[in-house]
């Protein structure tokens, strides 16, 4: 645990949040949740990496983290914390701004190290936004949560989350609140990247690495569903590119 002077966050506001979030959250939805053993066996920081689906996809992941034996910190896009009242929150919380587009958008991996070295439990959305998968699959995964688990060597806990998207569907705006929609939540035990351990951190030893956590979520996503997920994922890159090839042909 951090000492009083190395808190990244106010353990008043933590303690608000811890009372009063658990209830609002299980009004929102009806929660099944499995694997938070995996959670509750790692003393140390650690990290999650879940699918995303939909903004409902956090007060999911929030509850499942905390009731696991952990406070999450998130990496959330830095406009939030500009937002009157939720961005103030939000670092009295201890989450962590994501900078997009700019040279230091890398120091969120520095600062997530720094709170993993402190005990820090680190949720991750490794695609980066919302599924653009037409079934709502796992996407191609963006390489940070690799690096960040063969820098720190912490471990990767998988979680997959099915459901929230029927409270929340991406690109709308209002929830869907009533009746209460049910939320499955599982996680795995930590993902074996010691194939990767002590290798140079190349984009080929990234991919391979980040491949390999994501092939764990789909698989347990997998299991949620009761169906076989797709023999490659969808890469949103290669369909846009794709698309403009197309467009320049026609």
């Amino acid at each position: 645990m951090a000492k009083r002077g190395q808190r990244d966050y106010s353990p008043g506001w933590r303690l608000f949040t811890k009372v009063v979030l658990p209830p609002s959250i299980h009004g929102m939805m009806r929660l099944k949740m499995t694997g938070r053993e995996y959670l509750r066996q790692q003393k140390g920081g650690l990290i999650l990496a879940c699918n995303h689906l939909s903004y409902a996809d956090w007060p999911a992941m929030s509850l499942f983290s905390y009731t696991g034996g952990h406070y999450p910190v998130f990496t959330i896009k830095s406009p939030v914390f500009k937002v009157k009242v939720i961005g103030p929150l939000m670092y009295k919380l201890g989450q962590l701004p994501v900078y997009r587009g700019q040279a230091d958008a890398a120091l969120v991996l520095k600062d997530a190290e720094q709170r993993l070295s402190r005990g820090a439990c680190v949720v991750f959305y490794p695609e980066g936004t919302a599924s653009r998968d037409p079934a709502q699959w796992p996407m191609v995964a963006r390489t940070g949560v690799a690096r960040l688990a063969l820098t720190s060597g912490a471990p990767v806990i998988p979680v997959a989350c099915w459901g929230a998207q029927a409270i929340l569907p991406y690109g709308e705006k209002k929830p869907k609140l009533f009746p209460r929609k049910p939320v499955q939540m599982a996680a795995g035990p930590p993902v074996d990247l010691s194939a990767y351990q002590g290798k140079p951190l190349t984009a080929d030893t990234l991919r391979a690495a980040t491949d390999t956590i994501m092939n764990e979520v789909t698989q347990l996503l997998a299991g949620l569903r009761g169906e076989e997920p797709p023999a490659t994922p969808y890469d949103p890159r290669a369909t846009r590119a794709a698309r403009q090839d197309q467009a320049q042909q026609d």
